[in-house]
């Protein structure tokens, strides 16, 4: 249980710490971490199923600001790990993973403001005194406290709480699992809707009601619906350089045209200045 549980944290530590150093890199999604942390451990097919389902669960969701709803590294690295443990499928992962995903975000701004935020105005004094080698000392240490703190979460989680959680899942009542289970299945569309809330545009709706059909008709799999809207993709890439190049080419005729005809002598003034 000890090597689960370091593991677990060392990945939430590279992937979930790692996004915060580097940017947005999506290292720190549950499409990462579920495969990872199923290979790690030995159950590959249980980290990309989980690593998926999440993903569909939390594909709308970025945090950003003030807008916050939940943080999906966490939530994966848990789920994954306590579903492998204890053998159970996504129907029992996709509910645990939910309330995981709220608490750790909560614990996640708790630590910037306790650990970091304090330091803000030694980044000023830094700053004002031209100290770069104390800011870059500065910034990497607190990474590394922030981080290391918040892996100590998943470590004594799956440490201690993993076996807890099988006991508890046993004295659920087999109805109760049921709708757990149908909830599960639920939230991979909620998921969905979030992200076209957010994308959808009438231009665009032909492409989503193409997949549809595809999948739902069709009974084509998935990763064929994936290849197909990567050559759409490129296709659409490879018109728009076409009209945007025609653009180009029309504006820099046009632009010649109108030199020649500013600069262009009227025959009589010609004839006249001869």
């Amino acid at each position: 249980m000890f090597y689960e549980a370091l593991v677990t944290a060392l990945v939430v530590f590279f992937t979930v710490g790692g996004q915060e150093l580097l940017g947005f890199t999506m290292i720190g999604r549950p499409i990462v971490i579920g495969p990872l942390l199923g290979l790690l451990l030995g159950d590959i097919q249980t980290g990309l199923l989980i690593g998926a389902a999440l993903e569909t669960v939390f594909m709308g969701v970025i945090n950003i600001g003030g807008a916050s709803s939940a943080e999906p590294g966490l939530a994966t690295a848990l789920a994954t790990v306590f579903a492998i443990n204890m053998g159970a499928g996504v129907e029992v992962a996709i509910p645990i993973a939910i309330p995981l995903g709220v608490i750790g975000l909560q614990i996640k701004t708790l630590l910037y403001v306790g650990v970091v935020g304090p330091f803000a105005a030694t980044f000023d004094r830094y700053a004002e005194e031209g100290r770069e080698k104390g800011i870059r000392r500065l910034h990497f240490g607190l990474w590394g406290l922030q981080w290391a703190l918040y892996s100590l979460i998943p470590f004594f989680a799956v440490l201690v709480g993993s076996k807890a959680t099988q006991r508890v899942l046993e004295m659920i009542p087999e109805n109760l699992l049921n709708g757990l289970s149908i909830a599960g299945n639920l939230l991979p569309a909620v998921g969905m809707a979030m992200l076209l809330k957010m994308m959808w545009e009438n231009k665009i709706a032909v492409y989503f009601f193409l997949g549809f059909l595809l999948v739902a008709y069709l009974k084509i799999p998935l990763i064929a619906v994936a290849a197909f809207a990567v050559i759409i993709a490129l296709v659409i890439v490879s018109r728009d350089l076409d009209i945007r190049h025609l653009k180009e080419t029309f504006k820099h005729t046009s632009k010649q045209q109108s030199i020649s005809e500013s600069t262009s002598v009227d025959p009589e003034l010609d004839d006249f200045l001869k």
